[in-house]
């Protein structure tokens, strides 16, 4: 069977659907980037069948922690690791529309194939009520690229997602966006976006990254996910996707019941640890040796990595 990869690849520049897993970052203790650790971790995810590209510099990868010039490295990393057998998805985080647009230019430079673009965090202090700024921020980062682009949709009540008029509006203007990745976190609101980017004149694809409700999600007619929670799960969300896909709600509410113990162990309070835990169950999984994080984010607590063990063992992810 010819891998989604591969189809995307024959048919001209890379489509954003199928499964996406965005991988961690492993560090060494001095919290230098472990680059032995994450090729190694880039060989593991591109290993498993079913996934259709791999999401570097977001925000499993702590991008909040690393400078230009790390984010230019790993990608290179990533594609002499990778050698081309997989689109790389490469994340555009700033608070600047003119950084973005260097990085969006580094991006495209270095040989990713799409970019995952984020929204401003400058924008959450009223952002929503100016749609100007958010059209100013794509048309920067469109002028500096000609990759197709997924834009990162964050929840209304973080102040940082894009009212649906806004959305639509930037999808409509700027032909380069070919999906988007949904945060919104409000399942009406997610069937809503669903619907309205398919019904665009030019269709806009939409990838859920809901993981805590990934079978609903998924059912209400997304064309993927992508998630940070692919590092650790992928082998899994791919039989999740191809059960959706196929109609078959017995083996969809099957691997639900796997991935369901996952979810408990990685997407609870402080949400801002949910890739600390996904990097201690590396280590729990053997894929990884130590799961160190650059602050502000602090080494989980040895009750917190002794339950992450026993839901990674419900899971029959482990023994």
């Amino acid at each position: 069977m010819i891998s989604e990869s591969r189809l995307a690849d024959t048919n001209g520049p890379f489509e954003p659907r199928g499964v996406i897993p965005a991988c961690l970052l492993p560090f060494t203790e001095s919290l230098n980037i472990d680059e032995a650790a994450y090729r190694k971790h880039l060989r593991d995810l591109a290993a498993i069948d079913g996934i259709s590209a791999i999401t570097i510099n977001g925000h499993a990868a702590e991008v909040h922690a690393l400078t230009f010039d790390e984010q230019r490295r790993l990608l290179d990393i990533t594609k002499d690791e990778l050698g081309g057998s997989m689109p790389i998805v490469a994340g555009v985080a700033a608070s600047g529309s003119l950084e973005a647009a260097r990085l969006a230019a580094m991006a495209t430079s270095g040989g990713a194939d799409c970019l995952l673009v984020f929204p401003p965090e400058s924008m959450t202090l009223g952002g929503q009520r100016r749609p100007e700024m958010a059209i100013e921020h794509f048309r920067r980062i469109v002028d500096a690229t000609d990759l197709p682009i997924i834009l990162f949709q964050y929840s209304m009540g973080s102040g940082l997602g894009y009212p649906l008029d806004t959305l639509l509006r930037l999808c409509e203007c700027f032909r380069q966006i070919r999906a988007i990745k949904d945060w919104c976190n409000d399942p009406p609101l997610h069937e809503r976006q669903i619907r309205e980017l398919h019904a665009l004149n030019r269709p806009v694809n939409v990838l859920s990254t809901h993981s805590a409700w990934l079978l609903g999600s998924l059912a209400m007619g997304c064309d993927g996910l992508l998630s940070g929670a692919g590092s650790v799960v992928a082998d899994l969300q791919v039989k999740l996707w191809r059960a959706v896909q196929s109609g078959d709600l017995a083996a969809a509410q099957a691997v639900n019941d796997r991935l369901y113990p996952t979810v408990q162990a990685f997407y609870h309070e402080p949400l801002l640890d949910m890739h600390n835990r996904m990097k201690e169950a590396l280590v729990l999984l053997g894929r990884l040796e130590a799961a160190f994080v650059r602050p502000p984010l602090i080494k989980l607590s040895d009750s917190e990595i002794t339950e992450i063990r026993e839901l990674l063992t419900e899971a029959k992810l482990r023994h």
